[in-house]
């Protein structure tokens, strides 16, 4: 199976799509801390958008290269494309302090 994600920190809990888009009902392979997962795609997902490659509860920090992105607007399901539609960014808004943002 080809690898068409990248996930940089074994902490995170989304993968990068490297490749083509990846169609819903596929697998696609995941490679965290070493060892070679494979994950179900539950939606199509584009180039440079995330998968979720842990479950992820409603209010848990989404973590990309070791770094929090934002919090979960709703409960996210491995597979499932995680994206505007299901994060409340945390990036870029200056009502938060550093330490909130984290």
């Amino acid at each position: 199976m080809a690898k068409v994600a990248w996930v940089v920190d074994p902490t995170d809990n989304v993968a990068t799509i490297l490749g083509p888009e990846v169609e819903a009902g596929s697998k696609i392979a995941v490679e965290i801390d070493g060892v070679e997962v494979e994950v179900p795609v539950n939606n199509k997902i584009i180039y440079g958008h995330k998968i979720a490659i842990k479950p992820i509860a409603k209010g848990e920090t989404i973590l990309k290269y070791g770094l929090s992105l934002g919090k979960a607007t709703e409960d996210i399901k491995v597979g499932d494309h995680v994206h505007l539609n299901n994060i409340e960014s945390n990036r870029g808004r200056g009502d938060l302090s550093k330490k909130e943002a984290e």
